[in-house]
């Protein structure tokens, strides 16, 4: 496995599709930040906590400038239950074979478990923040938040 992407690398090309068959390319993005969290499994405990987590903040999210895109290697039908039965506002992306997954190079827990890790990527492209934490999901929320807001913050001093 490559190693895990930094905080000032480029983020790789993401073409996949999501729970609805749509592809979405991060190229399409136009500038717009993206929240690009990897998480084990649709619908077990921790992953629920951290999506709806997202869920709750993604007005918020939008307001700052990003979007949010969710991946896991479960296939369509189980992001569909999932993004239905949690009222999901941001697309999940069907990772079938953990290629997305590994071209971030996130890490597996004890070799096994598909870890936990969000990554904020600027509209260039370049990955500003990585936060790896699999015990709590929904301190992936709150760190994307601080980093948009950092990432604003800057953008006004400059301009």
């Amino acid at each position: 496995m490559p190693s895990s992407l930094a905080s000032g690398d480029r983020a790789p090309q993401i073409a996949l599709v999501d729970a609805t068959g749509v592809e979405r390319r991060s190229e399409a993005l136009a500038g717009k930040a993206l929240v690009l969290f990897f998480y084990p499994k649709d619908d077990t405990p921790g992953c629920t906590m951290e999506a709806c987590a997202f869920r709750d903040s993604y007005s918020d999210l939008q307001t700052l400038g990003a979007e949010v895109w969710g991946v896991s290697g479960d296939d369509a039908a189980s992001h569909r239950r999932f993004a239905s039965k949690h009222q999901l506002p941001f697309p999940l992306l069907v990772d079938k074979g953990n290629g997305l997954r590994k071209a971030f190079g996130v890490p597996s827990v004890l070799g096994l478990l598909p870890g936990r890790v969000t990554y904020v990527i600027d509209g260039a492209g370049v990955i500003r923040h990585v936060f790896n934490n699999l015990l709590d999901g929904p301190a992936h929320r709150r760190e994307a938040l601080a980093v948009l807001r950092q990432l604003r913050d800057e953008a006004g001093t400059d301009g």
